[in-house]
């Protein structure tokens, strides 16, 4: 099989620069790219079996291969693709674990996938997380053996880790190495705490392929999403091969292709800064993109660039398109000072041709969507502060419960506390007894899971009231693809997107905030985002959705970049503090949050850190000095 296969080159975006040492193609959506993914793999299930071959797959978990398998399972109810002839061979999997355990690789395995097609349940080979510690080696070398006795892999599906790791082969992994146990790194299993409800709850080791087993295949696949992958991305393509960054193996191996998204691929030299790579296309994004990266390796101001910082740093086509560095300077920066405004809804009576926003009407209607009870606040809790102070219908809609992120112990507390004021509370002793005799990663019954989704609620009106707004302005709409107990969510369905619609056609709003968080495909910010798009398609030929502009915030864990943001509102002292203020109302997400991921501040640390460091970066790039601004961007629909 050739890398061009399925179209890669033609679907994709792929430009081979002398940086790239393995091949990659990027696509817009993670969506489009699984479903080419797919075809690839039904493509060698069919001209296998048409050679009455067994078709041999090396299989990965995880968010990244979700779409994939989905789509694998779809091909085959619905136009007979046949998994009789497949045998597979999973990378990985937890130890040690019970198989029935949710977070077990093997119920992974079953639910996305084997569970739905007609695969022979002997061709399934998954490492066994219940096998005795002392019969482990030699069952490690009986799982490679029986990969090799089917003449290796015909191909490999692979996510990739924060380390680089591919399977559970952490940095320090030998070029050579087979089947075995290992110890798994902390990073790796801090990113396994979600699904296991906390970091305790991570197994410390693993069962997993080894690099030499992964590329003795004839084809590998590596999927990639979301900007959190992006660093590591950047690192595997562009660096040096290295045991640290497992993954750079795979330079060496002869028939690999990438699959990216276009956040996955933010940092490679060629998405970053292309004019380093080729000529460009100079549009007025690209422009100002390269005039803030100059601004930032030069560390001048934009008004401080010179004729020669251009052309020292591969942009003499630019400053040959655009006459001189004094004009291209003073045009960008006049770009970057009009996205700042201190009136997030518009400022009434006033010049808005320069503004982010339009000055009429004065008094706007306004959704904020906030995927869980505490991002509103978190996210863009000034911008809130300055929109219900200015006057405007402000409501915020919390799109899911965030039942999940409410500890034990705290759900007991209150669960005691009711118990206490009402002692024949029958309900209360059955939370009690629930929350006491938990095992394990034991799903939440439906009473423990009303009572944290109201301990979420009540700490949400906490925070709206706080900031002025009143109750009859609050919705929870409680989107049923979250509301399963588990780390796991359902699929997007007419159900949620119906629930979405609804609102928004009840407040018709002129402003709506959402959390464009892209980083994970499955995750709730990204699923809730795409609850969002899917209303606006539905809603956008009703009149009213005319003057209807989208901003979106993102999260605690990444900002926009200075070029992306479209509009910045700066925040006082005051407000800072004010912010701060409102997100204590969220108690329980306070203090060792169930989902920290490897950053240990809390997230009103980090979150002030990181609007304080882009008021930095405007200010270094010459503008205004500011304590701290929260950024949006624009979303056409």
């Amino acid at each position: 099989m050739i890398k061009e296969d399925i179209g890669f080159t033609e679907a994709g975006k792929f430009e081979e620069t002398r940086f790239e040492k393995i091949h990659n193609v990027i696509f817009e959506s993670s969506q489009e790219a699984s479903l080419l993914v797919a075809q690839e793999i039904a493509n060698l299930i069919q001209r296998k079996n048409e050679l009455n071959e067994p078709c041999v797959l090396g299989l990965a978990t995880g968010s990244s291969p979700i779409k994939v398998y989905e789509e694998l399972v779809r091909k085959h109810k619905e136009e007979g693709l046949s998994f009789a002839n497949v045998v597979t061979f999973n990378l990985d999997e937890y130890y040690p674990i019970d198989k029935n355990d949710i977070q077990s690789y093997y119920h992974f395995m079953h639910e996305h996938l084997f569970n739905h097609v007609n695969i022979h349940p002997e061709n399934i080979n998954i490492p066994d997380g219940q096998v005795s510690a002392e019969e482990l080696q030699q069952y490690c070398i009986d799982y490679e053996m029986k990969i090799i006795s089917y003449g290796g892999l015909d191909f490999q599906l692979l996510g990739i880790g924060r380390t680089g790791h591919i399977g559970f082969n952490e940095p320090g992994s030998h070029v050579n190495s087979g089947t075995r146990s290992i110890t798994l790194d902390h990073v790796t299993r801090i990113d396994a705490a979600s699904s296991f409800l906390g970091i305790d709850n991570v197994p410390r080791k693993a069962i997993t392929m080894g690099i030499g087993t992964v590329r003795n295949a004839k084809r590998i696949v590596l999927l990639g999403w979301g900007i959190s992958k992006a660093g590591i991305i950047n690192k595997t393509i562009e660096g040096e091969v290295s045991s640290q960054v497992p993954a750079t193996y795979l330079q060496e191996h002869h028939n690999t292709t990438f699959v990216l998204d276009t956040e996955a691929s933010s940092e490679l030299t060629r998405v970053k800064t292309p004019w380093l790579v080729k000529s460009c296309v100079w549009t007025d994004e690209l422009k100002l993109k390269a005039v803030a990266w100059l601004s930032e390796l030069t560390k001048k101001p934009f008004l401080k660039l010179t004729d020669k910082d251009y052309n020292d740093n591969g942009m003499s086509s630019l400053l040959t398109e655009e006459g001189t560095a004094y004009d291209l300077n003073i045009k960008m920066f006049n770009k970057m000072q009009q996205t700042i405004t201190g009136w997030p809804g518009g400022k009434p009576n006033a010049d808005d041709t320069y503004r982010p926003e339009r000055s009429t009407p004065e008094k706007k209607r306004v959704i904020i969507f906030s995927p869980h009870p505490d991002d509103d606040v978190i996210s863009m809790g000034g911008t809130f502060d300055r929109l219900v102070e200015q006057g405007h219908e402000v409501h915020v809609a919390y799109q899911t419960s965030g039942n999940i992120a409410v500890s034990n112990e705290e759900a007991l507390k209150f669960a005691e506390i009711s118990k206490a004021l009402h002692p024949d509370s029958k309900m209360s002793k059955k939370i009690i007894e629930f929350l006491q005799n938990k095992t394990g990663n034991e799903i939440d019954s439906l009473e423990v899971r009303k009572l944290k989704g109201l301990i979420r609620r009540s700490e949400s009106l906490g925070a709206t009231r706080y900031l002025g707004l009143p109750d009859s302005n609050v919705h929870f709409l409680d989107l049923p693809f979250y509301e399963t107990g588990t780390v796991k969510k359902n699929n997007l369905s007419d159900a949620d997107i119906d629930i979405m619609c609804d609102i928004i056609e009840r407040i018709k709003p002129h402003q709506i905030y959402a959390a464009g968080d892209l980083a994970d495909p499955h995750g709730t910010h990204k699923v809730c985002l795409d609850s969002l798009f899917e209303a606006l398609k539905r809603l956008k030929h009703n009149s009213f959705m005319d003057d209807c502009w989208v901003w979106l915030y993102r999260g605690a864990w990444h900002e926009w970049e200075s070029y992306q943001i479209d509009m910045a509102v700066p925040m006082s002292p005051d407000q800072v503090l004010k912010k701060r203020h409102a997100i204590f109302y969220h108690q329980s997400q306070k203090d060792g949050v169930m989902f920290q991921g490897d950053d240990s501040r809390e997230f009103w640390v980090r979150v002030e850190d990181r609007n304080r460091l882009t008021a930095e970066k405007y200010h270094n790039l010459g503008l205004a000095d500011y304590s701290a601004i929260e950024a949006f961007k624009r979303y056409i629909f």
